[in-house]
């Protein structure tokens, strides 16, 4: 689903930002001018159990603790997806891009709690040029994401 539209319908305010082509978060904030923690990355995770693919979102500038993420899922494990099971979960998006609305695509949303320290989320939209910035109130009515604590700080290499 084209994600401008699908927030027109829910009646949310949010402002649609065209940029250069960016193939990650971090590329797109520094595209947007802003700090990377305040943009919002989207990781398919696929997780044992009867848990499916989910998806998180987290600061650009962190990643993703798998063991601390099937700990908030509460399922026996989590893994990164492939980019080919996110293509086949969101066909309408261009290939290595995930909207954070993981209920538009029948899978569980699972939101990092650093990002509630911001009142609005930027995040990719269906393209690898468009972002959306909205309120991350809005969002939460929206999509009403599992809150919990996985991501962690990226360690220097």
């Amino acid at each position: 689903m084209n994600i401008p539209e699908f927030l027109q319908k829910q009646h949310v305010q949010f402002e649609l930002v065209t940029h250069y082509d960016t193939y990650d978060a971090q590329h797109l904030a520094q595209s947007l001018h802003v700090p990377g923690r305040h943009v919002a990355k989207t990781v398919l995770l696929r997780t044992g159990g009867e848990g499916g693919y989910v998806v998180a979102v987290l600061p650009a500038t962190r990643s993703v603790d798998l063991a601390r993420a099937a700990d908030v899922l509460d399922v026996p494990d989590a893994e990164l997806a492939t980019e080919r099971e996110v293509q086949e979960r969101c066909p309408d998006c261009e290939t290595g891009v995930l909207p954070p609305f993981g209920r538009l695509y029948g899978m569980r949303t699972l939101l990092d709690d650093s990002l509630l320290e911001d009142e609005s989320i930027v995040f990719q939209g269906n393209t690898h040029h468009d972002a959306i910035r909205m309120k991350l109130s809005d969002f939460r009515h929206i999509e009403d994401p599992l809150v919990g604590s996985f991501a962690v700080t990226h360690l220097p290499r």
